[in-house]
């Protein structure tokens, strides 16, 4: 549950899909994948509780906006929930479908390597900066970005990939997709920890419970560390790094999975 929980807090937030490789931890660590399914979700909302702590002057700032009425504080919080309701519609039609991709380790190293490519094209093609700021992303574009988060519920995809790259290829300025992509995960994985909850409420027991606390307070922690160097890093670099990890990482997948 540690390892476990070291994983999710080092990939949450980067564009290489927790999920994917909590997936795939689990299949080298032997574990049954449904018994660690709801473990694997409920610990993500460890990691997004992260990012409540570093940006809390952000979300004062914003919470004291929304009160005084300021226009700035409002469009941030209205980017944030046009870009979740996507998701939250989707997500909860197709809940099933997408829980029955999570035991597939072969899709997870598929979709990496194909996320890892398209990273790469959307970096040398992606359009002109033209937003700088989460509350200056116009409607549609945040509605975009939105869609674009769909394309996580495919284990492997990335949902920070998937939001960040959607919000590039729309002329969102980079730090700003990645802070955007920040700040949308916290309804987007509390919607989809309390779905999980409710739908396994039954199954779960005092044992279980424990590993999740444990689980969720090393992914806390991990992020913390992990967010900071990542901001640093693609202000400085992009995001190729991660583009050529995944194209790495999904092809050793490939062949362990089927050499084993």
């Amino acid at each position: 549950m540690i390892i476990l929980g070291i994983v999710e807090g080092v990939t949450e937030f980067l564009p290489v899909s927790s999920t994917g490789h909590l997936i795939l931890a689990g299949k080298l660590l032997g574990y049954d994948p449904d018994s660690w399914k709801l473990f694997n979700i409920v610990i993500q909302f460890g990691a997004i509780l992260a990012i409540v702590v570093l940006y809390w002057r952000t979300f004062m700032t914003v919470i004291r906006g929304v009160l005084s009425r300021d226009p700035v504080s409002l469009r941030f919080v209205r980017n944030v929930l046009l870009a979740f309701i996507p998701a939250a519609v989707i997500g909860f039609i197709l809940h099933k479908k997408i829980e029955a991709l999570l035991g597939h380790a072969e899709v997870v190293a598929v979709a990496l390597i194909v996320g890892g490519i398209a990273i790469l094209i959307i970096e040398r093609m992606a359009k002109r900066v033209t937003v700088n700021g989460v509350s200056e992303i116009p409607v549609r574009t945040a509605l975009g970005i939105g869609l674009a988060q769909c394309l996580a519920m495919i284990p492997g995809v990335s949902r920070s990939g998937a939001t960040i790259m959607g919000a590039l290829t729309m002329g969102v300025e980079r730090r700003t997709a990645a802070e955007f992509s920040f700040f949308l995960a916290i309804p987007t994985m509390l919607g989809a920890t309390v779905l999980e909850l409710v739908s396994n409420r039954a199954l779960i027991n005092a044992g279980e419970i424990h590993d999740i606390a444990i689980g969720f307070v090393v992914a806390f922690i991990v992020a913390v560390i992990v967010v900071r160097a990542f901001v640093a890093v693609i202000s400085r670099y992009g995001f190729a790094p991660f583009a050529y990890y995944r194209i790495v990482a999904g092809i050793a997948a490939l062949v362990w999975i089927y050499a084993v």
